[in-house]
């Protein structure tokens, strides 16, 4: 069972490159997209290669046969939590989700992340950052 902390918290806004930072120290988080004309959030591991993010799928998928080859607006979410002492980070990024057609680019980025599920999950997605929110939980006392 969770127990409370000690002390108050508040809310520090991330400057983008802190947000884009702590996105790639971790390997797990959420893609948000539309299906049927209402929001659907999928687990998955991912990488941060040059600002981008960098997913994989299996072949027809929502994700590889819908979301990315219509170049669809996603949210990504990823963040690192301390349920005990209530503290960490949430970094939301919002851009748009591609298919990489490159073969040689797809290879490259396919040796960098490794899927956690099984299947063939040879499908490359990359998100493009247009907005970067990050937000970290602090000790009130905490400056900057």
């Amino acid at each position: 069972m969770y127990q409370n902390g000690t002390g108050n918290r508040r809310l520090r806004e991330l400057p983008e490159t802190e947000a884009l930072r702590l996105l790639a120290g971790v390997p797990f988080g959420r893609i948000v997209f539309t299906r049927h004309a209402l929001p659907a959030i999928r687990p998955v591991n991912h990488v941060v290669v040059g600002g981008q993010i960098v997913i994989r799928s299996s072949p027809g998928t929502i994700l590889s046969a819908h979301v990315a080859p219509a170049e669809a607006v996603v949210a990504y979410e990823a963040d690192d939590l301390d349920g005990y002492e209530r503290l960490g980070w949430s970094v939301i990024i919002t851009g748009v989700a591609r298919l990489v057609t490159d073969p040689a680019e797809a290879a490259h980025l396919r040796t960098m992340l490794t899927p956690w599920v099984a299947g063939e999950m040879e499908q490359v997605i990359r998100i493009q950052p247009e907005i970067v929110t990050g937000f970290a939980l602090v000790p009130a006392a905490a400056t900057a």
